[in-house]
């Protein structure tokens, strides 16, 4: 058990050195009463006409009202609104991009079947090569389907984009409270870590565009969806409303 503990407190040392090693250059403590408009748009609408459920079958409708700031923290919240729900999904596109860096994230998760909040980058390119070419980054997703379980992912054109290099990884009681969320995305691998320990990291010898986008600069995206191809087809309205809480967003280079 001694050893045990040890060598946790080892790690937890060097993801700390590292941390330091690392400048902080960017950062949203999401003070005052509302959204940075420097940093952050707000996205509304279903998608539609050109991605209707936003490319996963998703169920709300984004608007510029289910979200508030308070207490230093950003509430994003999915109500249920007769058949159909809402909530919240922000970006830094044209504002905010980042090439490498420590990207971190302090939140806590909203809850229950059919809900699925979510931290995550695509590269500024999207526009002129589309996804997946552009690459994904996510560094944080959970769905209330799979209680305890957190997924880091990345979506290439060699993954056939719904095919990710993915990494599940189960953590007890990862619902209460708030945790951080964190890629390490250096231009030979990006590494994942929650509350700084460890799960994943993606690594290819090979890095042609459809491998390895991760060679550009990337913007910032924070949402909360509703059912959906991985969120799942089956949801709770029981348990709306739902908030997902971010503390902050930080970012290291």
């Amino acid at each position: 058990m001694k050893k045990t503990l040890a060598l946790v407190a080892i790690v937890l040392g060097l993801y700390s050195l590292q941390a330091q090693q690392r400048k902080l250059v960017w950062a949203d403590e999401f003070d005052g009463n509302e959204l940075n408009q420097d940093h952050w748009s707000l996205i509304v609408g279903d998608g539609c006409p050109q991605l209707c459920g936003w490319g996963n079958d998703e169920l709300q409708v984004y608007t510029d009202q289910n979200h508030r700031i308070e207490n230093g923290m950003l509430y994003i919240k999915a109500e249920r609104e007769g058949e159909h729900y809402t909530s919240t999904r922000i970006n830094t596109k044209g504002k905010k991009a980042f090439q490498y860096g420590r990207f971190e994230v302090r939140a806590k998760l909203a809850v229950g079947k059919g809900v699925w909040p979510a931290f995550w980058l695509l590269g500024t390119n999207i526009d002129q090569v589309g996804w997946p070419l552009c690459g994904e980054i996510d560094v944080l997703e959970y769905v209330g389907r799979s209680p305890q379980e957190i997924f880091t992912s990345l979506h290439t054109k060699a993954g056939h984009g719904d095919y990710a290099s993915t990494k599940t990884t189960r953590i007890e009681n990862i619902e209460e409270g708030f945790h951080t969320y964190t890629a390490d995305w250096t231009k030979d691998q990006i590494t994942f870590y929650v509350d700084g320990q460890k799960v994943y990291t993606f690594a290819p010898k090979y890095k042609s565009q459809e491998v390895w986008p991760f060679n550009q600069p990337f913007y910032l995206l924070v949402n909360l969806a509703v059912g959906g191809n991985f969120g799942g087809k089956e949801v709770d309205h029981t348990v709306f409303p739902q908030e997902f809480v971010i503390d902050y967003i930080r970012v290291y280079q």
